[in-house]
C-alpha cells in the first residue's frame, strides 16, 4: 500500500510538472508570496503603509525624478530590525521634493518642486541644523519608476505592500473555509440522516444569500478593518468546500476499506480522519485553489466599495478605487497596474488549480 501510494504521488508530481502554465503559475506565486513577506525590505519607501507623501509631485509618469531633501531629525526612532521588515519603519523623518538648491555662508537655501505655473519662494535652513554640516548626504536623487499616486505617495512601493493584503487574505479566507467546511461536510455525509438534512439546510441558506452582500454585512457586524475582512470572506466560502466534502464522503463512507475499518472497532473520528479525509482530498485542494482567487477579487471589491482595507494601509483594490477616474484624464496606469497585478494572481490561481485537477485525476 506504501509503495501503491508513492508511486500514485510520483504520477501526479510527473503529471504536473508537464504542464507548463501550472508550474509558471506556481513559481509566480511562490514569487508574489516573497513579495508579500519582505515587501518592505524590496520596497523604495519602507514607512509603514509605504505611506510618505509628496503632495507637489503627485500623478507623476513611471520613470520620474526628482531631488528630495531629507530634514535632519534630533528624534531617534527606536525600532527593532525585525519590526521594519516586517511592518515597515515607523517613519518620523520629512522628505521635501526640491528643485534647486544652493549653499551661501552658513545656509543652505532651498526651492521646493512645483508643478508649471506655480511659484515658490525659496526657504532656508541653517548648515549646523545637519551633523557635523555635511548636508550633501541629505540631498539624494529619487527615482519612481512606476510614478507616484494623486498623493504624491510611491507607487511601485504601495504595489509591493498592497501584494501583502491580497495575497495573505486567500491563505486565511482558504483556512477558515478548509476548517468550517471539512468540518460540516465530514459530518453531513458521513452521518446522514437528519444530521445531514439540518447541515445542509444551514448551506443552502448560506448559498443563496450573494456573496458580496452576505460579506458585505458580516463586515459592518464585526467592523471595518484587516482582520475583519479576512473572517467575512472565510465564512462566506465554506459552503462549497462542505458540499464537495459531503458528496466526496457519501460516495466512500460504504466502501471495504471504511468496512473494514469499523470491524476493527475504530471510532467515527478515527475513520474519518485516518481513511476518508486522506482519500477525498484531492477535489478539496482544487476548489481550495479556486476559492483563493475568488477570496482575492472578493477583498478588492470590498476595498474598493471602501469597506474592505482602510487607509492609509495600501491594498490593489483601494488603489483603483483611488485612481479609476485618472483613466479617462490620461493617467490610466494609476489604475491600470494595481488592476494588472489582481488579475495576474488570480489567473495564476486558476491556472494552478487546472493542473492540480488534471494531475489528481484518477480517470487520466
Amino acid at each position: 500500500m506504501s509503495y501503491k501510494s508513492h508511486s500514485l504521488r510520483q504520477l501526479a508530481l510527473q503529471k504536473f510538472k508537464k504542464n507548463v502554465w501550472g508550474v509558471f503559475s506556481l513559481f509566480f506565486i511562490l514569487f508574489v508570496g516573497f513579495i508579500s513577506i519582505f515587501a518592505y525590505a524590496l520596497a523604495p519607501d519602507n514607512s509603514m503603509h509605504a505611506n510618505q507623501m509628496h503632495l507637489s509631485i503627485h500623478s507623476k509618469k513611471p520613470g520620474f525624478k526628482v531631488q528630495m531633501l531629507t530634514m535632519p531629525n534630533q528624534n531617534i526612532n527606536k525600532q527593532s530590525f525585525l519590526s521594519k521588515v516586517f511592518y515597515g519603519e515607523k517613519n518620523t523623518i520629512t522628505e521635501i521634493a526640491i528643485s534647486d538648491f544652493k549653499v551661501d555662508k552658513d545656509n543652505l537655501f532651498y526651492t521646493e518642486y512645483a508643478s508649471d505655473g506655480i511659484i515658490v519662494v525659496s526657504k532656508s535652513i541653517p548648515l549646523q541644523a545637519f551633523p557635523e554640516g555635511n548636508y550633501k548626504s541629505f540631498i539624494n536623487e529619487k527615482s519612481f519608476v512606476f510614478g507616484t499616486d494623486k498623493y504624491g505617495r510611491d507607487l511601485l512601493s504601495r504595489v509591493l505592500v498592497g501584494a501583502r493584503v491580497s495575497f495573505f487574505i486567500g491563505f486565511v479566507a482558504v483556512f477558515i473555509s478548509l476548517l468550517i467546511g471539512i468540518f460540516m461536510g465530514s459530518l453531513a455525509g458521513y452521518f446522514g440522516g437528519k444530521v445531514d438534512a439540518v447541515i445542509m439546510w444551514v448551506i443552502n441558506v448560506t448559498w443563496s444569500i450573494p456573496t458580496l452582500l452576505l460579506v458585505i454585512a458580516i463586515t459592518l457586524a464585526l467592523g471595518k478593518g484587516f482582520w475583519q475582512v479576512f473572517i467575512a470572506v472565510g465564512l462566506t466560502m465554506w459552503v462549497e468546500v462542505a458540499r464537495v466534502v459531503r458528496g466526496q464522503i457519501i460516495s466512500v463512507k460504504e466502501m471495504q476499506y471504511v468496512t473494514a475499518a469499523r470491524a476493527l472497532g475504530f471510532n467515527d473520528f478515527r475513520i474519518i480522519s485516518k481513511h476518508i479525509l486522506p482519500n477525498i482530498m484531492a477535489p478539496v485542494i482544487v476548489i481550495s485553489a479556486a476559492n483563493f482567487a475568488a477570496a482575492i477579487l472578493i477583498e478588492s471589491g470590498l476595498s474598493f466599495l471602501g469597506i474592505g482595507a482602510q487607509p492609509p494601509m495600501a491594498s490593489w483594490g483601494a488603489m483603483i478605487k483611488d485612481h479609476y477616474n485618472y483613466i479617462i484624464l490620461g493617467k490610466p496606469y494609476l489604475a491600470i497596474i494595481p488592476g494588472l497585478c489582481i488579475m495576474s494572481l488570480v489567473m495564476s490561481f486558476m491556472l494552478i488549480g487546472n493542473a492540480f485537477r488534471d494531475a489528481l485525476d484518477v480517470k487520466t
